[in-house]
């Protein structure tokens, strides 16, 4: 007999089974089959509900004539297999609309997101190009924003400190300058700073609007605590003053432009003003954003909602005019910024968006060799269900922002494009893969990027579903290739020459070890200290980087003038500009030697994570020596 429960997972894309990083073959429980078809709003708490949602599904699917949706090259007429008798209606992507009969009368399409609808079906049309071009071979530096300004300088730096750092480094030959997330944050809660937990990926950060009076705490951590609240009062100030000067025009247009979506995100900020951070602590009827008490409060909250979207159009003509600014100065790319994988699950993109994202589950990542029970990372994934209906235009939409502001784009943990880990919240049960719409997905991230002529690049590292990378490299997405894991052994590291072509190399990433820190291993003395690893264990962890570098050292010495040190990070520079990836990634930590990484995975406070100031200010950078030299390297190896 059929077991309605499972045979619905597998029908909603629940993988029945997966072998982890330590090679351990897993199977989806029951558990966890319950709760996440729930997130996908199919609840089967029994197993009469499941086999009513199994037979809903399957009687859907028999009775489908078009699939629900389809990838089209751009300017041919799609195929989606309509009859030759039947009626249909195709609204364009701009609003325009054309109709016939029969599947050979249908017009060829122009790059976007079209609607053909026939017989009481609907079909998206992703009109996209097969791949996307391969970048020239290039180089450019990764910054944390929030670190630009030094100890004795003190402050949240803001977008214009990014446009003095960038043409700063335009003047050095870098070709683009990389950022963490610049996703909206929460502006009523100075402790959630991380740029990877936004509350909308498709509105930008507030913190770093450049304001006149904004006071200045020195220190060598950013004290949000502070930090936040001094700029938000500031920008109030500014706001006052804008208004008692009569406004601005451009504000006028920007707001008619991005129409109700940003009046939604405004108003969502304005009753975090009053409510607290999170929609979820809101009164009940406030959580709805159409309901009357929510109109009702758009409407007393006016100016507040006003301020809102005044301070996202600062944001954006601050980021605007940083990335003009740097490509004017000759940085080709200009910006490389950075999508988060998720969203908070009560920000302000699931307040106005609820139904695209899948709830009561988080995205994470399956058991590994240090972590034994997973990662749950507190991030409300898309529900392919919902993207699908919505004909992907939540993905199109937060990709769109992003690619306005920059010449490229790294995706995090694209794996989830294929396959996302949804971990259940509330519960013990243990996690599971999600399969994704990943063809729609990569063919949305195609499309949206030829409209902008940008780069994309693809954090493709960890439990790597089987055909992704063939599929990336099929589109044109770069992948990520990072130093330290490239290896042929535990101790023998890649040489240059063997690197992927289609990726951008690095030597680690924020989540990782700098050069000088993974020499000394203090990411391991770090979690010794934490109490995350036992003393024994940490020990043959520094016995074995001893190992590894000398390995790493071996791999460099071909690459290197004789006059460099292995341990220098030139060392490192020089195989880092060999390899035959199109793009090379240099970090300013590495730079500079600074031992301590960005961020160290798996703690909140116990670790000074996006705090840490740089030692230099944005006007220094062109005239670091140090920076000067990795640029020469850079050069001296055609990029």
């Amino acid at each position: 007999m059929t077991d309605p429960l499972a045979a619905l997972a597998k029908e909603a894309g629940i993988v029945p089974s997966y072998t982890d990083q330590t090679q351990r073959r897993r199977r989806t429980g029951r558990a966890t089959m319950r709760a996440l078809l729930a997130a996908m709003g199919l609840p089967a708490w029994t197993d009469a509900e499941a086999a009513e949602h199994l037979a809903a599904l399957r009687d859907r699917k028999a009775g489908r004539v078009m699939p629900d949706w389809i990838v089209v090259t751009p300017d041919r007429a799609p195929r989606p297999g309509l009859p030759d008798d039947a009626d249909w209606q195709l609204t364009f992507e701009d609003g325009t609309t054309a109709d016939g009969r029969g599947e050979a009368s249908l017009p060829r399409v122009p790059l976007g997101l079209h609607r053909l609808h026939s017989g009481g079906q609907d079909c998206t049309l992703i009109v996209a190009p097969p791949r996307l071009p391969a970048p020239d071979r290039d180089w450019g530096l990764m910054l944390p924003l929030h670190a630009l300004r030094p100890p004795e300088r003190g402050g949240l730096a803001d977008y214009d400190d990014l446009r003095v750092a960038g043409e700063a480094l335009a003047a050095l030959g870098a070709g683009f300058l990389g950022l963490n997330p610049i996703h909206a944050g929460f502006l009523a809660d100075p402790s959630g700073f991380s740029p990877y937990t936004p509350s909308h990926r498709r509105r930008l950060s507030v913190f770093h609007v450049a304001v006149d009076d904004t006071p200045a705490p020195s220190g060598t951590l950013v004290d949000y605590a502070t930090e936040i609240p001094a700029r938000r009062e500031a920008l109030h100030r500014a706001f006052d003053a804008f208004r008692a000067n009569g406004g601005d025009p451009a504000f006028d247009a920007f707001r008619r432009a991005e129409g109700d979506a940003l009046d939604r995100f405004a108003l969502h900020q304005a009753l975090s003003d009053v409510h607290g951070a999170y929609w979820t602590d809101w009164p009940d009827a406030l959580q709805d954003v159409d309901s009357p008490e929510t109109r009702t409060a758009a409407r007393e909250l006016a100016d507040e909602v006003t301020f809102h979207a005044w301070a996202q159009w600062r944001a954006h003509d601050g980021l605007q005019n940083a990335n003009e600014a740097m490509r004017a100065a000759g940085m080709g790319r200009g910006l490389y910024l950075d999508l988060a994988v998720g969203t908070h699950p009560a920000g302000a993109e699931t307040w106005e968006d609820r139904d695209s994202f899948g709830y009561g589950v988080s995205l994470g990542a399956p058991p590994d060799a240090f972590s034994a029970d997973g990662q749950s990372w507190g991030l409300a994934p898309f529900n392919p269900r919902a993207l699908i209906a919505k004909g992907f235009a939540p993905l199109a939409e937060t990709l769109r922002t992003q690619l306005q502001l920059s010449g490229a784009l790294r995706i995090d943990h694209i794996l989830g494009f294929d396959r996302a880990f949804w971990v259940p919240t509330g519960t013990k049960a243990p996690g599971a893969y999600v399969q994704m719409p990943r063809a729609a997905m990569l063919a949305v991230v195609r499309m949206e990027a030829a409209r902008a002529g940008a780069v994309i690049v693809g954090e493709d590292l960890g439990n790597i579903p089987r055909g992704l990378r063939g599929a990336l490299d099929s589109s044109g997405i770069l992948g990520c290739r990072l130093q330290l894991f490239e290896r042929e052994s535990d101790t023998t590291f890649t040489p240059p020459g063997k690197f992927d072509r289609t990726a951008i190399a690095s030597f680690s990433t924020h989540d990782l070890p700098t050069w000088a820190g993974w020499r000394a291993g203090r990411e391991v003395e770090a979690r010794r200290d934490l109490g995350h690893i036992g003393a024994d264990f940490a020990q043959k962890e520094l016995d074995r980087r001893r190992d590894e570098v000398a390995g790493f050292d071996a791999m460099t010495e071909p690459h290197r003038p004789d006059s460099t040190a292995p341990e220098s990070p030139d060392a490192m520079h020089h195989a880092l500009a060999a390899t035959r990836s199109a793009l090379a990634l240099v970090q300013i930590e590495c730079v500079l030697g600074i031992e301590a990484q960005p961020n160290l995975p798996g703690t909140v406070d116990e670790y000074p994570n996006w705090r840490q100031r740089l030692p230099l200010a944005p006007e220094d950078l062109a005239d670091e020596p140090r920076l000067a030299r990795a640029a020469a390297i850079m050069r001296a190896h055609d990029r």
